[in-house]
C-alpha cells in the first residue's frame, strides 16, 4: 500500500448544535449546511468550480437530495454533481469515508464531504394507505431490520445494554456531567471550527451547561429501572446542526504546504440489529488491525454519545482512558442531528489535532472518530496529522 493516494482532510467546519425546536428551528437542512460548504472553500481559498463533488449524509428527509440543495445555495456551479447518503447515525461519516474513497480511486481530487439534520423542520411520515379505503398512518421511524431480524428501539437496546453490562444510572450521570465539563471548558476553542448561520444567532452549541451531578440525577428515567435506566441527562437530545469537511487528493495537500489531517483508512461494518451500540468496538479493532496499530497509539478519539452508557461500554471494551476520549466534550454536551453527527466528529478531530495543537506546539499524531447506527451499523477513521 506504499503507493496508496490517500485523502487529507484540509479544511473542517460546523454550525452550532441546538436542540431541536430552538434556534434554528426555522432552517431547512440544505439551509444549515449550504453556510458551511460556503466557508470551507473560503478556508482553503479555492474557487468553487475547484470542487468535484458534494457528498452529504442525513437521516430523517428521505428523498429530495439536500446535498443538491446545500450546493446550489452555497455557490457551487450547478455543474458539480452532490449526492445525499442515509445510513442513519452513520450518514455524515459514511459520506467522508466515501469522499475519501473516491480520491483514492482517483475519480476526484476536492470534495465536500458531510452531514445535515434538521429535526425541527424534518417532514411528517405517512405510511400511504394500501386502498382508498384506509388513510393515512403516520410514523415515527422507519424499520431498520426486516423480521426475523430484532429492530429495538434504540432507547431501550441501550437500557438493556445498561443492565446487560451493569452500568448504574450515577455512574450513566457521571460521565453525562464530564462531557458538559469538557464542553464548557473547550467553548472558546470550539468557536475556531464554527459557522455562525446568521447575524444574532448563536455561535456556541446552545445546549451545553453546568451541569451538575445532583441535578442530572433528578432527571426522571425515561427508558429502563431506577438502577440502570436511561434519562434526559444520559440520552443525547435531538437537535439542529450541518458539518463538512473539505478532502484534496494528498498531493494537492502537499502543493498547499498546510497542515491537515490525512486519513490513513476508513470502515464501514455491520453488527447484530439487536445491539446497534456494539458495533464501534469491532470496527475499531478491525480497522487498528489493518493499519497495525492499537488504540494505546490514539490520542484523540471522538467516540459518538448517542447514550451515556453505549460511550462507556465501547470505552471499557477498546480499553480507552478518559484524557483520549472526546476531549472538546461529546454529543451528550450538544445534542445528536442525526445525519451530520458523524461528520461533527470529524470536525472535532480536526479542531482539537490541529488548531488547538498549533497554539501549544504538540500537534498529535493519531486520531479515530467511531459511530453507530440504527439497523447494526458502525463506522470508523483513522487520522494522521500532516504538514
Amino acid at each position: 500500500m506504499t503507493n496508496r493516494r490517500h485523502a487529507v482532510i484540509a479544511a473542517a467546519r460546523r454550525t452550532p448544535v441546538a436542540p431541536r425546536g430552538g434556534a434554528f428551528c426555522h432552517l431547512q437542512a440544505d439551509e444549515l449546511a449550504a453556510p458551511v460548504l460556503s466557508r470551507l472553500i473560503q478556508d482553503a481559498d479555492l474557487s468553487p468550480d475547484q470542487v468535484d463533488y458534494v457528498i452529504l449524509g442525513n437521516a430523517l428527509y428521505g428523498g429530495g437530495n439536500p446535498a443538491r440543495l446545500a450546493a446550489l445555495r452555497a455557490g457551487i456551479p450547478q455543474s458539480v454533481p452532490s449526492l445525499t447518503i442515509d445510513t442513519q447515525c452513520c450518514s455524515g461519516l459514511d459520506a467522508i469515508l466515501l469522499g475519501m474513497r473516491m480520491i483514492e480511486s482517483g475519480a476526484a481530487t476536492c470534495v465536500l464531504a458531510g452531514g445535515t439534520e434538521s429535526f425541527s423542520r424534518s417532514p411528517i411520515r405517512m405510511h400511504r394507505p394500501k386502498d382508498q379505503e384506509n388513510e393515512a398512518v403516520a410514523y415515527s421511524r422507519p424499520v431498520f431490520a426486516p423480521p426475523p431480524f430484532s429492530d429495538p428501539d434504540l432507547a431501550e437496546a441501550a437500557a438493556r445494554l445498561a443492565v446487560g453490562r451493569d452500568v448504574s444510572r450515577e455512574a450513566q450521570v457521571e460521565y453525562a456531567v464530564n462531557s458538559h465539563a469538557k464542553a464548557r471548558g473547550s467553548a472558546e476553542n470550539l468557536q475556531q471550527s464554527l459557522v455562525q448561520l446568521q447575524d444574532g444567532a448563536p455561535i456556541t452549541d446552545t445546549f451545553t451547561r453546568n451541569l451538575a451531578t445532583k441535578t442530572a440525577l433528578r432527571a426522571p428515567v425515561l427508558t429502563g429501572s431506577s438502577e440502570t435506566g436511561l434519562s434526559a441527562a444520559t440520552i443525547a437530545c435531538e437537535a439542529d446542526g450541518a458539518a463538512a469537511v473539505l478532502l484534496v487528493a494528498e498531493h494537492v495537500q502537499g502543493e498547499q504546504q498546510g497542515p491537515g489531517l490525512k486519513i490513513l483508512d476508513g470502515l464501514s461494518s455491520g453488527c447484530d440489529p439487536a445491539d446497534p451500540a456494539l458495533g464501534p468496538i469491532s470496527t475499531a479493532q478491525a480497522l487498528l488491525g489493518k493499519l497495525s496499530m492499537s488504540t494505546t497509539d490514539i490520542a484523540n478519539i471522538e467516540l459518538m454519545e448517542a447514550y451515556a452508557v453505549q460511550a462507556m461500554v465501547t470505552m471499557e471494551a477498546l480499553n480507552l482512558a478518559p484524557e483520549q476520549v472526546n476531549i472538546l466534550g461529546g454529543a451528550l454536551a450538544r445534542g445528536h442531528p442525526i445525519g451530520g453527527s458523524g461528520a461533527i466528529l470529524a470536525v472535532q478531530l480536526y479542531e482539537s489535532m490541529l488548531r488547538s495543537s498549533e497554539e501549544c506546539g504538540n500537534a498529535q499524531s493519531y486520531g479515530m472518530a467511531l459511530i453507530a447506527a440504527a439497523g447494526g451499523l458502525a463506522s470508523g477513521m483513522v487520522v494522521e496529522v500532516t504538514r
